[in-house]
């Protein structure tokens, strides 16, 4: 089986291994990858993994399975992948835990910093 990673820079900057998707097929990652690119990078692939890189229904004609590595599904022709009985997956809790620590240490911040302040500008009164 052949797994393809469009745009792996997005996720993996080199602190994470791909070697459980290694364990399932033949594994080809490229950093990016150009829209007029994405056909020939998924030819014979039978899963493609994104996070950005738009998939249109001649891209994703032959696989099985593509899966957005975010949480939705903007990049991806859903119409396509229906017709051709493509399933199409996401991450739908990506970022939770990390956008709530970063809700409250800038609210924590605020609070430290106190109320804003007005500025001037230098000559006005």
């Amino acid at each position: 089986m052949k797994i393809v990673i469009l745009d792996g820079h997005a996720i993996n900057r080199g602190d994470l291994s791909w070697d459980a998707l290694r364990d399932l097929g033949t594994l080809e990652i490229f950093d990016r990858t150009p829209e007029d690119s994405v056909v020939a990078r998924a030819k014979d692939a039978e899963i493609v993994l994104t996070t950005k890189v738009p998939l249109t229904g001649e891209a994703i004609r032959q696989l099985r399975y593509v899966g957005a590595m975010f949480t939705g599904y903007d990049e991806i022709d859903l119409q396509a992948a229906r017709e051709r009985n493509v399933v199409v997956t996401n991450v739908p809790t990506y970022g939770s835990a990390s956008v709530a620590q970063l809700v409250f240490a800038l609210l924590l911040e605020q609070r430290r910093a106190g109320p804003p302040t007005r500025f001037r500008r230098s000559g006005h009164s």
